[in-house]
């Protein structure tokens, strides 16, 4: 029996189709953050950009954004450095009040964090947004600060969206990682 040219590709082509839909919507990877220690485990090979936050009274910072998506859902961690604890804390309250003002009201539970190795000033914070049928996507929040070099480092870790799996979030958000 005499195989053809397209008889002998077929089985590679299928081959390869199939082991491309088996391919992982999750490819986790530790990623630095700021380059001031923070490591984040993040599900996607990450983009970064810096936005300005702003603190009300006509102040802001800048913030550092590192994030992608995955498996429905946005996975990001944003960094700013404030000058010493007072600041952090000033500053800490404002970026979570400016985030709850964007929530329109939307059911949300705020409560003490942990983290290991986080300052107790600001105190780490976890906020969990309920997401609403046909309208905007649940979204959980941690905020979180660590004494670096005589300055604070600020970060807000986030899931925006619902994750197709039901770990990814956890994973997510244990992964992070203070030195």
């Amino acid at each position: 029996m005499r195989l053809t040219l397209r008889s002998r590709l077929a089985a590679p082509v299928v081959a390869a189709s199939l082991l491309g839909a088996c391919s992982p919507v999750f490819n986790w990877r530790e990623v630095p953050i700021a380059g001031d220690g923070l490591v984040a485990l993040l599900p996607c090979k990450p983009d970064r950009a810096t936005r300005s936050l702003p603190l009300g009274a006509g102040a802001s910072i800048a913030v550092d954004m590192t994030g992608c998506e995955a498996g429905g859902a946005t996975f990001a961690v944003a960094h700013a450095t404030a000058e010493d604890a007072a600041q952090a804390e000033r500053w800490m309250a404002a970026w979570r009040a400016a985030t709850r003002s964007q929530l329109a009201g939307r059911p949300a539970a705020e409560a003490p964090a942990t983290l290991p190795r986080a300052a107790a000033m600001p105190e780490p914070v976890r906020l969990d947004v309920q997401g609403a049928a046909g309208g905007p996507a649940p979204a959980h929040m941690l905020w979180f600060a660590q004494q670096r070099a005589g300055k604070m480092a600020l970060y807000q870790a986030t899931v925006l969206g619902q994750p197709v799996s039901a770990d990814a979030r956890v994973t997510f958000f244990e992964g992070l990682r203070l030195p």
